[in-house]
């Protein structure tokens, strides 16, 4: 998956706002202020995304691209590797499920306005 495929599905999703809030180099997108997905933006080698704890475990057990988050609560995030044999379209739905999942927890009120 190139940089510029995650960048752009990323920012498709309803209300959805990108970011730098650790460094220069950590993309960070958000849903209503709440965070799915981050990647190192110079090595674009993995993105960091939230995960059902055991569908998490689940896809680790498969995939070796699929490991616990790096820096992260490795119950409830795991880290893709990109550039792995993973498709593109799969990458893209770990990325929904990630979305998905935070949208799940928002106040009502705020899971309205995304629809």
């Amino acid at each position: 998956m190139h940089i510029e495929a995650f960048y752009n599905y990323c920012i498709s999703l309803p209300g959805v706002t990108d970011g730098f809030p650790f460094d220069k180099k950590t993309l960070v997108f958000k849903v209503k202020g709440k965070m799915f997905a981050l990647t190192d933006i110079d090595k674009f080698e993995s993105i960091n995304l939230k995960c059902d704890p055991l569908k998490a475990l689940e896809l680790r057990a498969v995939y070796e691209e699929i490991q616990p988050g790096y820096h992260m609560n490795k119950k409830h995030w795991n880290t893709v590797n990109t550039k792995g044999g993973l498709k593109d379209e799969f990458i893209l739905e770990l990325i929904r499920h990630s979305y998905d999942l935070v949208v799940e927890k928002l106040p009502e009120k705020d899971r309205i306005k995304l629809t």
